[in-house]
């Protein structure tokens, strides 16, 4: 017998003796050619076939045949001898009058002409070999047989995937997917399906050039599975782990798309299919590798300890079962993400209100969800109880109650949705409390004999809305309350970490300690001497250096800004008590201060000498200016880039309650500046006036210049002033304060040359260049009453007592909030590359008082890795789920 295993203990298979009477055919025909799969493995053009990607473009060129017929020699060419190789002796050497039916079994077996009764292994060899061979051996010979069966019969379902579904999508006429969306459909549904054809359609080949040498009897298969498992496994991870983002779109049309429904119905009637459907197809890939494994199993143990599939078979199944756990997380995280695409696709807002919770973003995960019941006290029922669905995204808690709609179940949203960033946990221990439950029965019954169950409270609220916005859900059961509470900690600490991480303005602290207020901790006796809370900030550069400079109740106070961000010792400068504002024009030398309803202007470089030492008081009062002159009381005073000019808008209040607005230009820094303090009546040469004045109402809190005109902000209402024309005009967009009676207008913010966004204390909306309202009347809503606003770039600034909110103009969708205590909003400067400072109470609470902190917001920037492969942008995702 020849070395034909390679194997120390390799055996030869006993010869087997075929009875002398067996019949004989009359005459031995040659076998017709024949043309199956044409996988033959020593033809150069059939074993390139789909080397090189045929059949991978099946999505994106769907008239490139997948597995085009190739014809073969009537018989297999001589070959080199295999580790499997049986004897040069037949097999059956008195059973040659077998072999033109085994053969031409074989071959209608290959090429898909076998009835499916006649497709065993049993079928197709002679009753004496297999009574020959023995009961252990038969069986393996019939479980390798199913093997090779299996494996045809999954790479003809696969191959009718695109001839029955794809191929009639991208052909039809009318379409019956829209074409704009007909590619990214095809790519979410079948994805890499064509990677794993091309993968199994080779080892079909194999396996089918394997069995034409040996059979009946086969050796050994398990060093094609082999290799082909050692290919394919990173395909099969990536489809396995997408498969319920497969099932979640199909499923998602079905419900959307009437048309895409009925031919999927009529897809299923096709001959070829057997009436399976579409889903059964697309699965098969999941329950494939488990059936191979089975399969191996049986293989193995029907076979010889010392045959060489005793080591093969045992790596193969060690290659399976690795690969299978470890597709799992990724199973659960992609059915996460159905259910979440879901939820979405579900959710009813209120009418009205634009609600952007950036669900596009690739990173959007359902944390958890369930049904969690609410006590709604009314006076009708004062006991009675509502069902919510509450749902925990990673970024948002959504309170909303499910309705079946045209058999379609929607969630309406019962409260606006809490963003984690102000969501706040309360009690998670109280005792469980008594739910009536409603009886089947009803009338009588239920008044006399009610039937009770236990649920288990816990309390969330919003941070800004402590009152307003708290809520009380009960949980089924004390476990559940548990998974709730653990879920909503963990969400809360990954969404921290991950805002800490992509902040889009870092708070940078300037000064913590400098300036200090009165604490309850220091005696009222005890002559400590505070500064004061800050009023007034600005930053500046002079002389080639950044300065800081602060106003607050005992004056204005100047200190160097060091690279690493942190303020030197301050010194004071001047003697201006609370000053409301003040405003640094480095570009002019110029330094604006509001204060005692007066404007003044001192030299820049001077503020600075004088803080170094370098120049005294007096020199510093030499360069002052009076801004305003004698025209009453400014009330307040804006600097702006106005056509092109650099403007100062301030408005004077007379001892009649009459307001008026003047404007003055910055002249250049370069005019002669000479004292004035013996006639201060007299005009600054640095500040002429520009423009008329105007009169405007006297509740006017703001000024806010557009491109061309000035937006005038009271306390209920905009005004337009055009300064060319002299022409007021009204927003009609003054109707949508009626949402919100006690709104109070802050300003306008220019979102572009099409579009404004008027801002309120609570809410904002989009109105037209022509003051119509725009986005079909839509409005926001903050989350926080606002005071105070700013805005750089594409980003609004949002300040309250407690936070900063930081939304897209744009969309209007909240990306970072700040937290703090007393805030207020002290610089913003004329131009968008001026810093934002804002002040809050400090870290220190000591002898000395508490502190007050000078925070800089920093716009960050994206870090861009380099080298970074292109991918396909979330955004196409969500457009095929119908989520715009």
């Amino acid at each position: 017998m020849p070395s034909s295993y390679n194997h120390p203990n390799a055996r030869p298979h006993p010869r087997i003796s075929i009875a002398p009477s067996a019949a004989r055919p009359a005459s031995p025909a040659a076998p017709s050619a024949w043309s199956p799969y044409a996988f033959e493995l020593d033809s150069p053009t059939a074993r390139d076939v789909n080397a090189e990607g045929d059949g991978r473009d099946m999505f994106l060129s769907p008239n490139t045949p997948l597995d085009p017929r190739l014809s073969v020699p009537a018989r297999p060419r001589s070959r080199a001898a295999s580790a499997y190789e049986l004897d040069a002796a037949p097999v059956f050497p008195e059973a040659r009058v077998y072999r033109l039916d085994a053969e031409e079994g074989l071959r209608r077996f290959q090429s898909g002409e076998l009835p499916e009764s006649d497709r065993e292994w049993y079928r197709l060899v002679p009753p004496e070999a297999r009574e020959a061979l023995g009961k252990k051996e038969v069986h393996r010979q019939s479980v390798l047989f199913e093997i090779i069966k299996t494996e045809a019969d999954y790479v003809d379902s696969l191959r009718l995937v695109s001839e029955v579904y794809i191929q009639p999508l991208v052909n039809s006429e009318p379409p019956i997917i829209p074409r704009e969306r007909l590619r990214g459909f095809i790519k979410e549904v079948f994805y890499n399906l064509d990677e794993i054809l091309a993968h199994h359609q080779r080892m079909l080949g194999d396996l089918f050039q394997r069995q034409r040498e040996q059979h009946p009897l086969l050796q050994s298969i398990s060093d094609i599975i082999l290799d082909t498992c050692l290919l394919f496994q990173n395909e099969y991870e990536t489809y396995i782990k997408h498969y319920p983002l497969s099932e979640g779109r199909h499923r998602s049309e079905l419900r959307r798309n009437q048309e895409y429904d009925y031919f999927i119905r009529q897809a299923s009637r096709d001959p070829k299919t057997y009436k399976r459907d579409l889903m059964d197809f697309i699965s098969r890939p999941i329950i494939r590798l488990p059936r191979l494994k089975l399969l191996l199993e049986q293989v193995l143990k029907y076979t010889e300890l010392d045959h060489p599939d005793q080591e093969t078979i045992p790596l193969i199944l060690g290659i399976l079962t690795d690969f299978i756990k470890s597709t799992e997380p990724g199973i659960e995280a992609a059915e996460g993400k159905v259910k979440f695409w879901s939820l979405c696709e579900s959710l009813v807002y209120f009418k009205g209100e634009i609600v952007d919770m950036d669900l596009y973003d690739e990173s959007r995960s359902l944390i958890h969800q369930g049904t969690l019941a609410r006590r709604q006290r009314t006076e009708v029922d004062w006991s009675g109880w509502n069902d919510l669905f509450v749902a925990l995204l990673d970024n948002y808690l959504l309170l909303t109650k499910e309705e079946l709609r045209n058999g379609t179940v929607r969630h309406l949203i019962m409260s606006r949705p809490i963003p984690l960033e102000y969501l706040r946990l309360g009690s998670f221990n109280s005792p469980p409390e008594s739910r009536k439950e409603r009886s089947e029965e009803g009338g009588i019954l239920e008044a006399l004999k009610p039937t009770y169950r236990s649920v288990y409270p816990f309390t969330v609220y919003h941070a800004s809305s402590k009152s307003s916005r708290r809520y009380t859900l009960y949980a089924d059961s004390e476990a559940s309350r548990r998974k709730w509470h653990a879920a909503l900690i963990d969400a809360l600490a990954v969404r921290k970490a991950r805002q800490e991480a992509n902040m889009w303005y870092a708070p940078v602290t300037l000064d913590d300690g400098s300036f200090r207020v009165i604490s309850p901790r220091i005696p009222y006796n005890s002559g400590t001497k505070f500064t004061g809370k800050v009023t007034a900030a600005a930053s500046f550069v002079s002389m080639g250096r950044k300065y800081l400079a602060v106003g607050c109740a005992t004056g204005i106070y100047l200190a160097p800004v060091a690279k690493a961000g942190t303020a030197g010792a301050f010194r004071k400068v001047l003697a201006c008590f609370n000053p409301t504002s003040v405003v640094a024009l480095q570009d002019f030398n110029q330094f604006i201060i509001h204060h005692e309803s007066t404007l003044w202007s001192y030299s820049l470089d001077m503020i600075v000498r004088v803080s170094q030492g370098q120049a005294s008081p007096q020199g510093l009062e030499a360069s002052r200016q009076k801004v305003c002159g004698d025209k009453g009381n400014v009330v307040l005073f804006r600097v702006a880039i106005f056509n092109q000019r650099t403007i100062v808008f301030y408005a004077v209040r007379t001892l009649l309650l009459q307001t008026t607005l003047h404007t003055v230009e910055v002249v250049d820094p370069g005019v002669n500046i000479t004292p004035r303090r013996h006639n201060p009546s007299v005009e600054a040469l640095s500040f002429r006036p520009i423009y008329e004045s105007l009169s405007i109402p006297k509740d006017t809190h703001d000024v806010t210049p557009l491109a061309k005109t000035l937006a005038v902000c009271t306390d209920k209402n905009i005004l337009i002033y055009d300064p060319k024309t002299h022409a007021y005009g009204n927003l009609p967009v003054i109707t949508l304060k009626q949402r919100c009676d006690a709104a109070r207008p802050l300003g306008i913010i220019r979102c572009s040359s099409q579009e404004l966004l008027v801002v309120y204390d609570d809410l904002g909306c989009y109105i037209t260049r022509h003051g119509e309202p725009g986005r079909r009347a839509g409005f926001l809503r903050w989350e926080t009453r606002a005071t105070s606003f700013a805005y750089r770039g594409d980003h609004i600034l949002l300040f309250s007592s407690q936070f900063v909110e930081i939304r897209d103009i744009h969309t209007g969708r909240l990306v970072q909030v700040i937290e703090g205590s007393d805030i207020r909003l002290v610089y913003t400067g004329y131009k968008r590359s001026d810093p934002i400072l804002v002040v809050m109470r400090g870290t220190k609470d000591d002898a000395e008082g508490t502190s007050e902190k000078i925070v800089d917001l920093t716009p960050t920037a994206e870090i861009e890795t380099p080298g970074q492969a292109p991918t396909l942008a979330n955004r196409e995702i969500w457009d095929e789920w119908d989520m715009i």
